[in-house]
């Protein structure tokens, strides 16, 4: 028993501590260049079409959830008459 806990420390140890590691390509000058860049277009756009779609769809959802609180408002300011 002590034997396999022994072997799943050296395992665990080995996965985490590998020098073989993949390198990660540093994009910040990247993006910095992107979103700094005088162009006209809103720095919550610049991402590309993903936050078009993201700004889109919220604002979509903004509206129509005000819409519906003003609706549900104005059926309970007026309620329904029973006979």
């Amino acid at each position: 028993m002590n034997r396999h806990i022994f072997a799943l420390q050296q395992v665990a140890r080995r996965s985490f501590s590998g020098s073989a590691r993949r390198q990660i390509e540093n994009k910040v000058r990247q993006n910095q260049k992107l979103f700094q860049e005088d162009n006209g277009i809103p720095v919550h756009l610049k991402g590309g079409t993903a936050d078009v779609l993201l700004y889109r769809a919220t604002m979509v959802l903004t509206v129509l959830g005000a819409g519906y609180a003003v609706y549900e408002l104005v059926m309970a300011s007026f309620p329904q008459k029973k006979n």
